[in-house]
């Protein structure tokens, strides 16, 4: 995670060969669900349900970002030399969520949503350097890469949330 943090080439094409780090890029990814939720104390929601409902939304996001990744880096913007599996996108991506562990700080006045932002653009330079890493191709490339998969992704982030919203608008205006 460090390496992902320093944007240390080597470590990402460490994570990205090795078949085993699947699994702890999904532990990277609930670290920051986890990060994020304690950073909302003092919201409305409990820190369980901000976890429960982080999580899934998370871990979907996790993998809508690297299949859209995936897909559009291995047939729109793909050279000669892009040679990229599903796993290894997965990997750095999870990996790339490092930074998000600041949203820790989101319960802090002023400094929370500082931390919040600072949070998420890291994440976007991380997930470009390791999408270009993996991919094998230019910055360029990975810049276009990264934003069409980040606009899709939050396409599905607003349609999960209106499925979700409507039926607890629901339940709250019934009782």
């Amino acid at each position: 995670m460090i390496g992902f943090a320093r944007l240390d080439v080597r470590t990402i094409e460490d994570v990205e060969k090795d078949v085993n780090a699947t699994g702890q890029a999904l532990i990277v990814v609930v670290l920051a669900v986890v990060a994020s939720a304690i950073g909302t104390l003092g919201g409305e929601r409990g820190v369980v349900e901000a976890i429960l409902l982080g999580a899934i939304s998370a871990v979907l996001g996790w993998i809508v970002f690297s299949v859209i990744a995936y897909f559009v880096g291995s047939t729109l913007f793909a050279t000669a030399q892009t040679s990229v599996t599903i796993g290894q996108t997965l990997r750095v991506v999870g990996f790339a969520q490092t930074p998000k562990l600041l949203a820790i700080l989101g319960f802090i006045p002023v400094i929370g949503w500082v931390a919040w932002i600072i949070a998420f653009i890291w994440f976007v330079v991380v997930a470009i350097v390791a999408i270009r890493q993996a991919f094998e191709f230019s910055t360029e490339r990975a810049v276009g890469t990264a934003i069409v998969a980040l606009i899709v992704n939050v396409v599905v982030d607003l349609i999960i949330a209106l499925i979700i919203g409507i039926p607890i608008w629901i339940m709250r205006s019934i009782t």
